[in-house]
């Protein structure tokens, strides 16, 4: 009975003082008070109007909103990219504003008995680090969701196979290659060329300066793949620091794969017959 007449009061306490609140809570974030309004227009997140919702599910010991607000914060966070270091030095601030005010009240009306604070202190923390523990558990779960959502289109963009025909394809590579881009590049061609049932894939390496060397291995690699799957290679636009790099490791093409200059010679070759 004791504990539900303090919360009361607490609420009403910080209701009554809601500016002078704010006040402290904007001291004691020294590094987030300036960023307050660039939050609420990136993110439509209200910091202020949230600090008193979060310290009312606190005294409350509302765990089923605190954990939806947790989540709500979490996402939000994850989707604007906001910093994270802002919203941890955010939610310490709350912690020690809410402990000043409930000093200034004990002090006020010296109403809170030694067990009553025990139990108080122990509520209050265990409720701030479940919203901290719930919050960042949705920040990284969102985040990497996000993350491999964004990593699939990249994927998908970085290997670009362009049907012409029913049976020929382009796949233009620009930009750098390395290891993991090459393992992309193994694994959608083979399977769209089985998908696709293409008989000629036109690779254009016009767009890449420089290759590593196990980066030219990977792509001999996928080259006889297409081979075996009864898929007929043809190379565009080998750079000539491409061209001597193979030729001082000794890798050549086997004579089924055809060389051309440039991509239109090529659509020129196959295309206009």
């Amino acid at each position: 009975m004791e504990k539900t007449a303090l919360e009361l009061n607490l609420k009403h306490y910080l209701e009554e003082n809601k500016d002078e609140f704010e006040q402290y809570l904007l001291n004691q974030a020294v590094n987030v008070r300036d960023k307050i309004n660039d939050i609420l227009r990136v993110g439509d997140i209200d910091l202020i109007n949230n600090a008193h919702n979060l310290t009312h599910y606190i005294i409350d010991e509302n765990t089923k909103d605190l954990s939806a607000f947790a989540k709500q914060e979490g996402i939000a966070w994850a989707t604007f990219s906001l910093t994270l270091s802002f919203k941890l030095e955010w939610i310490q601030a709350i912690r020690r504003t809410l402990w000043i005010f409930i000093q200034k009240y004990n002090n006020e009306n010296e109403s809170i008995s030694l067990s009553s604070f025990f139990e108080l202190e122990k509520q209050i923390n265990n409720q701030i680090d479940y919203f901290l523990n719930e919050f960042f558990i949705n920040y990284s779960t969102y985040k990497d969701a996000l993350i491999s959502s964004q990593r699939k289109v990249v994927e998908a963009l970085s290997v670009p196979i362009i049907p012409i025909t029913p049976t020929i394809c382009i796949l233009p590579l620009i930009g750098s290659v390395d290891i993991y881009r090459t393992n992309i590049l193994e694994e959608k061609v083979l399977t769209e060329i089985g998908r696709l049932h293409i008989q000629t894939l036109i690779m254009d390496l016009s767009g890449i300066s420089e290759m590593e060397t196990e980066v030219i291995d990977h792509i001999m690699k996928i080259i006889y793949g297409t081979s075996m799957m009864g898929c007929r290679t043809v190379i565009t636009g080998l750079r000539p620091d491409v061209v001597r790099q193979m030729i001082r490791l000794g890798i050549k093409f086997d004579e089924e794969t055809k060389t051309f200059a440039t991509l239109q010679q090529a659509l020129n070759q196959y295309l206009i017959k």
